[in-house]
């Protein structure tokens, strides 16, 4: 532990001093991380929540607005149809995501309106019919 600051000693020769001290006591060799690049965001500007988003992002973990989470849902929904395998599934898949848009549609959650309105599942079994067939 360091002492106190005695009166009347500038505050930065004070540090300075400290600082050439723990150098000759070798305080500063073999610490963590020494000979490693520095942490990518280093030159961004301060954000309170740095570790927050270093761990969500560290566990593949992303928050997103419900609307935006079921927006990218019906998405995948979508591509999934595509590439199911029968017209049954397609169906199931299709009617699964229309529930979900349903109840947004008619109970919206805060955030970003959502701008899907249900799939026609009749329209989508068609296009996989065609793609189908073209394969």
């Amino acid at each position: 532990m360091t002492e106190r600051k005695p009166p009347g000693v500038g505050f930065d020769s004070w540090v300075d001093k400290q600082i050439r001290d723990a150098q000759a006591r070798g305080e500063f060799e073999r610490l963590p991380g020494a000979g490693k690049p520095l942490p990518h965001d280093v030159d961004s500007t301060y954000d309170e929540l740095w570790w927050i988003k270093r761990k969500m992002a560290r566990e593949g973990v992303s928050v997103l607005p419900p609307t935006l989470a079921l927006r990218k849902e019906a998405e995948d929904a979508l591509e999934a149809a595509a590439n199911a395998p029968s017209e049954r599934a397609v169906r199931r898949i299709v009617e699964e995501i229309n529930v979900k848009i349903r109840d947004v549609m008619f109970k919206p959650p805060p955030g970003p309106p959502l701008g899907l309105k249900p799939y026609d599942v009749e329209a989508v079994v068609r296009q996989w019919r065609e793609r189908r067939a073209e394969a």
